[in-house]
């Protein structure tokens, strides 16, 4: 498949990529080779084969959520300027 010398020029204004005049032939090529592998994967059959989301058909291993440290918030608010029921006070910063 060719493509031609103003597609080559309108991509590259789209990707707002320069394209020097002495290798628009070279990046054609190119580009026409990836569109000649496009068009044989879409040639082939896949009308038997499931859509999948991920091609590893595994599931998370998931770990029972149990407290594993001590409750230490009276000995951290001891040195806090300011409590207030278990919370942290600060002074307000946005008006």
């Amino acid at each position: 498949m060719s493509i031609e010398r103003h597609e080559i020029e309108k991509l590259a204004t789209l990707a707002r990529i320069a394209i020097d005049d002495s290798t628009i032939n070279e990046v054609s090529e190119r580009l026409g080779s990836v569109l000649e592998l496009v068009d044989q994967l879409q040639a082939a059959d896949t009308s038997g084969v499931d859509p999948m989301s991920h091609p590893m058909q595994a599931t998370q291993r998931l770990r029972e959520d149990e407290v594993k440290e001590l409750n230490q918030r009276e000995a951290l608010q001891a040195t806090a300027p300011d409590t207030e029921d278990g919370l942290f006070l600060v002074p307000k910063v946005i008006e």
